[in-house]
């Protein structure tokens, strides 16, 4: 019986901050770079924000069960709102991503428009008074270098107005994510319910505008890698970015979309054959140089 209490309890490494910040890091690289291909599947069936809609809603059911099993007390409404407004904004922002996808940009041009997301944060940070150290913005500067190159294989001339699209797109998730580290927010996962619950709204209402509607017969493969999406992609991507939000300055927090250009790249070689040359292999090591930069820059 000894022995058995001295054994290490699961996960017990995550006891240390610097473990879960790493752990965060990874789930947000790993995970949201797949969701690019994953939507790409998904929009054969779904509309760009009923896709995000139903991921947030899966999220919110599941969340919701849980915030129940553990007899969790709602915040004031002034907490509510504050989560419920930045999850509008960042939820907003990721629906325009899905919508860039829609009107023909490919999943890995979209990752790159996402690239954009830490200059934008960084940016809307100084105006609230944080300002990066030299380090970080070394960083930051390398990785959309990194961005640049790799885009300059095929651009986005061809799809003008997928381009506005991605460019509003990350502006809006930035500006939610600088937000959510300025506000004060509900503790824990009621945090992200309550800013899923935004964000559902905010995209139920769009997609509504739009005119979207429930596809009558969605392949199998839509509807399954749509509940990837909202689980995975959704549920545990975006707890582990609000964890690095609230633990972290923003330019290591939006660090991932570093990263996720380089898993859609891959994913794209290896599920859609799109050729990978030099110039790719180069923006890859010189984005991953970004990343380790920015780290090194929040470590001091």
């Amino acid at each position: 019986m000894t022995a058995i209490k001295s054994l290490p309890k699961p996960f017990f490494l995550l006891q240390f901050p610097a473990i879960r910040v790493a752990a965060a890091l990874g789930v947000t690289y790993l995970i949201w770079g797949s969701t690019y291909l994953g939507a790409a599947i998904v929009l054969e069936s779904y509309g760009p924000f009923m896709l995000t809609a139903i991921r947030l809603a899966v999220s919110v059911a599941i969340l919701f069960l849980a915030l129940r099993a553990r007899k969790a007390h709602f915040p004031t409404l002034r907490l509510m709102l504050n989560a419920a407004v930045t999850g509008a904004l960042m939820f907003a922002g990721a629906g325009m991503v899905a919508l860039g996808q829609d009107v023909g940009v490919t999943s890995g041009l979209a990752s790159l428009a996402v690239g954009a997301v830490p200059i934008w944060a960084t940016l809307i940070a100084f105006f609230f008074g944080q300002r990066p150290s030299r380090v970080e913005v070394l960083g930051l500067a390398i990785g959309i270098c990194g961005v640049a190159i790799l885009n300059m294989e095929s651009g986005m001339q061809a799809q003008p107005l997928g381009a506005l699209i991605l460019l509003i797109g990350p502006m809006l998730w930035a500006f939610g994510t600088v937000l959510s580290s300025r506000l004060t927010l509900p503790s824990g996962f009621m945090a992200i319910f309550c800013q899923m619950i935004g964000g559902l709204l905010s995209l139920t209402m769009i997609s509504f505008m739009r005119g979207e509607q429930f596809p009558a017969d969605p392949s199998a493969l839509s509807t399954a890698t749509l509940i990837y999406l909202a689980v995975i992609g959704t549920l545990v991507g975006f707890s582990a970015y609000m964890y690095l939000v609230r633990t972290v300055r923003p330019a290591l927090a939006t660090s991932y979309a570093y990263v996720n250009p380089v898993i859609a790249v891959i994913l794209g070689a290896w599920i859609l054959a799109e050729p990978v040359t030099g110039t790719g292999i180069l923006a890859m090591l010189v984005i991953i140089t970004g990343v380790v930069l920015v780290m090194i820059g929040k470590s001091r």
